[in-house]
């Protein structure tokens, strides 16, 4: 039997629980109530399908909605390949366990570092020394960088969800080594390496410091040859740039709303993945 006090306490901490989740849910409701009240009613056909116009005074947000679509299909090729195949190495192939303690702490310590210092070092790199100048691929590349750490430890988590008694009984069959990671593994995991990138694309969606200081902030309408090697601003810096410099909150709030649309979407999606290969794996 529980003390009176011992009940007391658990009481308390149930209560304070209650109490945090109830907090942050309103904290939560509010701010995608606020900004989807103040944005919707200004987002138009006419904002998401036209460019700006400084002789008619017309704002769109076309440019910016292409520029974010360029953004992230770069980013995703090169940053997927890069961090899945690294995960693959450090959790299937590497014997050194100092190495991989090591590049984990570094993962770990990357994915700590404020943003603005990712555009600093972006602009200088791939701006000034590769010669990109500010284009959507420096932009890109700098990005690809933020989310590697990301990339690479989802999927690092995931492979090693899957038992080992699955590798022991496809090498036992004669299967190579590759074999059984392409086979075996990934399929085994897939879930949680899908997950990880969706989520990854979420956090290019909400980035604009970096992209602030490696892709500029031009609204110029391009094709996806000539948007990468030009400046353009997503949307995050568009709604920086309409909010801050330009004033036009009206125009802000309906950038905000799309990106909440979006990212609500996109965790939407993750979820739906992982149930599905979950209800798949069990069959």
């Amino acid at each position: 039997m529980l003390s009176k006090k011992r009940k007391a306490y658990i009481g308390g901490m149930k209560a304070a629980m209650y109490i945090s989740t109830g907090i942050t849910a309103v904290f939560v409701i509010f701010l995608v109530a606020y900004v989807f009240i103040k944005g919707i009613p200004n987002i138009s056909w006419e904002l998401l399908s036209t460019k700006p116009s400084y002789i008619s005074g017309n704002i769109g947000i076309l440019p910016d909605i292409l520029n974010t679509i360029y953004i992230v299909l770069t980013t995703l090729i090169v940053v997927i390949p890069l961090g899945v195949g690294a995960a693959i190495y450090l959790t299937e192939y590497a014997k050194n366990k100092k190495i991989v303690g090591i590049i984990e702490y570094a993962a770990e310590t990357l994915s700590g570092i404020p943003s603005i210092i990712y555009g600093s070092v972006g602009m200088l790199f791939f701006c000034e020394f590769l010669g990109f100048r500010k284009s959507l691929l420096a932009g890109a590349m700098t990005l690809v960088i933020m989310n590697l750490p990301t990339v690479m430890r989802t999927t690092q988590e995931s492979l090693k969800t899957v038992p080992q008694s699955y590798r022991d009984g496809a090498f036992g069959l004669g299967a190579g080594k590759w074999r059984v990671i392409r086979k075996v593994v990934l399929p085994g995991c897939v879930d949680g390496v899908i997950t990880g990138c969706i989520l990854s694309v979420g956090r290019i969606l909400g980035e604009s410091a970096a992209l602030l200081f490696t892709a500029g902030f031009a609204h110029a309408l391009n094709g996806i040859i000539d948007g990468l090697s030009s400046p353009g601003a997503s949307l995050t810096v568009a709604l920086y740039v309409y909010a801050k410099e330009q004033g036009e909150f009206g125009i802000a709030f309906a950038i905000a709303a799309i990106l909440m649309i979006l990212t609500l979407l996109i965790n939407l999606s993750a979820a739906l993945v992982s149930r599905y290969f979950m209800k798949k794996r069990k069959f």
